[in-house]
């Protein structure tokens, strides 16, 4: 095998002088144009076939560094990725479940009540509100979605359907200390958004007429709504007020004159998927 000398493999045999540098210029050739253009007066630099004369190619060089360090490949910014949603804690209190005889009845937005989908009822959420459900003794958490009312019960703020109960072991128990946090919940206009303050419940609709007729000479504004289960439940409500503080302070009132009482949202037909499963029966 012949082996040729003077350096062999050289891309410029008879260059070694500054060899470096020619390489540089070699690959950049496009980069340094600019740079050489503005020296051509002082430097007198020609260049042809990648030769290069000045009488100032240490400053040349050096300015081509420069221009060819600005040049380098520029990476494209990563753009940030979004916050992840922000989780508003809102609600701290006893929860309970339900499931038969609720199951595949209407619930409070028109939908089938399904007790192993993971839903939830609410006094106050608007209808497709998700929440996460933490029972605050195991640290257990459940994402359910609103599509019902209640519980009608002072004290407690959730009614989680059974899946939803099972996945944070509240089955057993019946009842849990949770903590609830809004993770996402539908715009609603104004007059979607009216609040009145539960003062009762009666299974015998002529209690709940006589505790309707003291409140409504009392407060001006008091009628009966019934849920149709099996029973029956008749409501007292007392009041539509446009938020829920101003319903909260009337629920002070309320609470000071009878013993317990609550803000309930009073639902439009436009707020919910169907026509409620609640008629008003005024008297």
């Amino acid at each position: 095998m012949h082996i040729a000398s003077g350096g062999a493999g050289r891309r410029h045999p008879g260059r070694s002088k500054n060899h470096f540098w020619y390489e540089l210029l070699y690959r950049h050739k496009r980069q340094i144009y600019a740079i050489l253009f503005l020296l051509r007066r002082s430097a007198r630099v020609t260049i042809g076939a990648m030769g290069l004369r000045s009488r100032a190619l240490p400053t040349a060089l050096f300015l081509i560094a420069l221009a060819l360090s600005s040049c380098a490949k520029k990476h494209p910014a990563t753009r940030a990725l979004p916050a992840p949603p922000q989780i508003q804690s809102v609600e701290t209190g006893l929860a309970s479940w339900y499931g038969h005889p609720y199951h595949g009845r209407p619930a409070a937005n028109g939908e089938i009540y399904d007790m192993e989908s993971l839903t939830a009822a609410h006094r106050t959420l608007p209808f497709g509100t998700r929440v996460r459900v933490t029972n605050l003794a195991n640290q257990k958490t459940v994402d359910v979605r609103i599509n019902d009312r209640g519980p009608f019960i002072d004290g407690r703020i959730i009614d989680l359907s059974h899946a939803a109960a099972e996945a944070i072991d509240l089955v057993g128990p019946g009842l849990a200390q949770v903590r609830l946090d809004i993770l996402s919940a539908p715009e609603l206009p104004p007059a979607d958004s009216l609040f009145a303050v539960q003062a009762g419940a009666f299974l015998d609709k002529s209690r709940a007429e006589g505790l309707r007729a003291a409140l409504d000479r009392e407060y001006g504004s008091a009628r009966l709504v019934v849920r149709a289960d099996s029973p029956s439940l008749w409501r007292v409500l007392v009041g539509s007020e446009p938020t829920e503080d101003a319903a909260k302070a009337l629920a002070s009132r309320v609470r000071h004159q009878i013993g317990n009482a609550f803000v309930v949202r009073l639902d439009s037909p436009s707020s919910a998927t169907n026509a409620s499963n609640e008629t008003s029966a005024n008297p």
